[in-house]
């Protein structure tokens, strides 16, 4: 049985040189986070290792101490300024890679899980995160469980046993929410050309973003479709609630975000079953899937049909996350395809999104035998079986009207070098 103490305590036994496994998205314990603030020396030279995300994951683990150290596979602001001292770790991997990264730790102290209060049979939930934990569990030599009485029950493949535990501490504490916000007419644009692209019985995976979330709104006229992705958010509920997702087990999921109305919805409805990594991100299991159609954006995409996901000017926004891992399952899927979709110009409007060619100081996430399918506001650039000028004539007619003599021009000259 687990020994009962509070968060505090656990965070006053840290010692310099301690690797603390610490989950991100909705699996963070904002709790346990408090903790450490309010104790920022028990940080001395402890190292925090998770994956977690800019836009979502606010904690600063590396500011918590002047010699606290962080490993983590996302760019984060306190991340960026930890590199100059040596404090920070930042590790270029799909969640492939992140996930046998941590499963190949044998040295995490402690690995901090937040959970919900057992069941009569000693079986505590995830609620509304499994992705990496299972990677890490069994493998940490001290095991502790932040149980949350506000974490919702949710239905998964990978489940805690009471017994377990090596220490609990009972917290009630708000879980981890995210507003994504409404999708802009542009956003929505993007989308009307996607609809078309997803076929009745489909099984899709979506990214998170605004024009993901105009994505799910316009395939409410679809029918029979499922879900296996990394996350999902509020707006699959209109897919549920019209009839276009039905039936048990129908949207398979690591991660859900949004709001504690939400992630009870999840809990409540048998609609949803969460997977951790190892499962949701496996290229073999996903080329399983008939009919798999992967759908994620980019940051820029040129005209040999490279992608760039995390980059602008070699500065790294985030990670490459679960893009290949998806785009190379749904190749390999029976009837199944890849779309990236983009505004055609940057949000200042001052800069392409298609480009001639990536520049050597970004990061190409997907190489330009993998692009099915490219998607702006100006259209469809359906690249699969063209050739290498066919493409690029093909992405260039879906880029700002502005860009196009100037992608052109462009395109002949790096022609006439091939």
């Amino acid at each position: 049985m687990p020994i009962k103490r509070n968060l505090g305590a656990v965070v006053a036994s840290l010692r310099p040189g301690m690797n603390i496994y610490v989950p991100g998205v909705s699996g963070e314990s904002l709790a346990f986070y408090a903790e450490l603030q309010a104790n920022p020396e028990a940080c001395n030279g402890v190292r925090f290792i998770g994956a977690h995300f800019p836009g979502i994951n606010h904690s600063d683990y590396i500011g918590l101490h002047g010699a606290a150290l962080q490993r983590n596979y996302f760019m984060l602001s306190g991340l960026r300024q930890g590199f100059s001292s040596g404090r920070a770790e930042l590790l270029p991997l799909d969640y492939q890679g992140i996930y046998r990264d941590l499963a190949g730790m044998d040295d995490i102290d402690i690995a901090i899980v937040q959970v919900s209060p057992p069941d009569e049979h000693g079986i505590c939930s995830l609620g509304p995160c499994q992705d990496f934990i299972p990677a890490v569990w069994r493998r940490a030599r001290q095991r502790v469980a932040h149980v949350n009485a506000s974490l919702p029950r949710t239905r998964g493949a990978f489940r805690i046993r009471w017994d377990e535990i090596d220490i609990a501490c009972d917290a009630q504490w708000e879980v981890l929410s995210y507003d994504n916000g409404a999708p802009t007419e542009l956003q929505s644009q993007i989308a009307a050309h996607v609809t078309d692209l997803v076929r009745d019985g489909d099984t899709i995976e979506l990214g998170i973003g605004k024009i993901q979330s105009a994505i799910i709104s316009s395939l409410k006229s679809h029918q029979n479709l499922s879900i296996y992705s990394g996350m999902v958010m509020a707006p699959v509920l209109e897919l549920i609630d019209t009839g276009v997702i039905k039936g048990p087990d129908s949207i398979q999921i690591g991660v859900a975000l949004g709001s504690a109305d939400f992630y009870q919805r999840t809990a409540e409805d048998p609609s949803f079953f969460y997977r951790p990594v190892g499962d949701t991100h496996d290229p073999c299991k996903i080329a399983a899937i008939a009919n798999f159609c992967a759908i994620n954006s980019a940051v820029e995409v040129d005209l040999f049909g490279q992608v760039n996901a995390d980059s602008i000017n070699g500065r790294q926004l985030a990670g490459v996350g679960g893009l290949p891992n998806f785009v190379q399952g749904a190749r390999m899927s029976e009837g199944g395809r890849s779309v990236i979709v983009l505004p055609s110009m940057s949000d200042n409007g001052r800069f392409s999104r298609i480009v001639a060619a990536i520049p050597s100081s970004c990061n190409t996430a997907i190489a330009r035998q993998d692009a099915d399918y490219v998607v702006s506001e100006y259209g469809v650039a359906a690249l699969r079986g063209l050739s290498v000028h066919a493409r690029a004539e093909a992405l260039i007619a879906i880029a700002h009207p502005e860009q196009r003599d100037h992608l052109a021009s462009a395109w002949s000259t790096m022609m006439a070098g091939l």
